[in-house]
């Protein structure tokens, strides 16, 4: 029995990924369930919001204020992260009828992605600063967020799309759960000091909380994948496209962050991203092929990440 309970331990974002896949599958395939669909949808849009913020909150409760210092090195992350996804949107703009074009906007799309907000969690639970990945998860939010509106509208003409519009719908589809977790840690230390250390004392709970999400954010990525309506050769290509794009961020991500102390916080910063968002993105401002990249890219740097905490439970250093 303890064998199997360390296996689920130290597996866990694999089997949540298979669960998510096995789940959304075999529920799309009982016909009977078929009425229950808009329910279920309904209590997804409310359940992964609140496992996201719990998680975070007890992320941050192991968090000071004074620690969520920006650092110089932030800097090279955001130009690389924006200065590609840059590059992409104009060359759409310039090159609008390229046969590219589905590939081009998935891959543009994982460049732009802000950092994931569980980032924190898998960051701590590879022993390294929750803090400093915190910090730079917020910078880059505010700075996507101000990008966004600009760069997409010349990378795919929508009519009505202005930036004070767009940019507040992005505010508001990222920063809540970003921002209220801190904002209830820092009152629960403050004013609740035995519920903030009870908090603090459960150590891996953010983690299952997070496994939890997960297993959610695939099968969501499962329907992206199944229901979009892109030719073979781009759904391949996005494939291809979001592998080379998450090890090439987890890799400079490594190079920037390690050349200051920092090599897990600055792979993680760059390479896990916030997948919802992708998906979010591209049903919205883009295609709806161009969506499913987030789905990929989900895939892959949820399997990097448990290639690291493999590593790390081997006390080696990882990818």
């Amino acid at each position: 029995m303890n064998k199997i309970i360390t296996f689920l331990k130290n597996w866990t974002l694999p089997i949540s990924m298979i669960i998510g896949a096995l789940s959304y599958f075999i529920y799309a395939n009982i016909p009977f369930l078929a009425p229950t669909k808009p329910f279920v949808n309904e209590c997804i849009s409310y359940i992964q919001p609140l496992l996201i913020f719990c998680m975070l909150f007890l992320t941050f409760c192991k968090i000071q204020l004074r620690d969520l210092k920006p650092k110089r090195w932030f800097v090279w992350l955001a130009l690389l992260q924006c200065g590609l996804f840059s590059i992409m949107s104009m060359f759409l703009y310039f090159c609008p009828d390229s046969t590219w074009r589905a590939i081009i906007e998935g891959t543009m799309l994982m460049f732009m992605c802000p950092t994931a907000t569980a980032a924190a969690v898998v960051t701590q639970k590879l022993g390294a600063s929750a803090a400093v990945i915190t910090a730079y998860t917020i910078i880059i939010n505010l700075i996507i967020a101000v990008l966004a509106p600009v760069m997409l509208p010349l990378a795919h003409p929508h009519q009505g799309l202005e930036f004070l519009p767009a940019f507040i719908t992005i505010i508001r589809k990222v920063f809540p759960l970003l921002i209220c977790p801190l904002i209830v840690a820092c009152l629960v230390r403050r004013y609740l000091p035995r519920f903030h250390q009870m908090c603090v004392g459960c150590k891996d709970l953010a983690f299952y909380l997070w496994a939890i999400a997960l297993a959610i954010a695939i099968a969501v990525t499962c329907k992206a994948i199944v229901h979009s309506q892109g030719a073979l050769s781009d759904i391949i290509g996005i494939a291809v496209g979001s592998l080379l794009a998450c090890l090439l961020q987890f890799g400079i991500g490594k190079l920037i962050g390690g050349a200051h102390g920092h090599r897990i916080e600055g792979g993680q910063a760059l390479g896990q991203k916030n997948t919802v968002f992708i998906i979010w993105v591209g049903y919205t401002f883009l295609t709806p092929i161009s969506a499913i990249a987030g789905g990929f890219y989900s895939v892959w740097h949820n399997l990097i990440n448990t290639y690291q905490l493999y590593k790390y439970r081997k006390g080696k250093e990882g990818f």
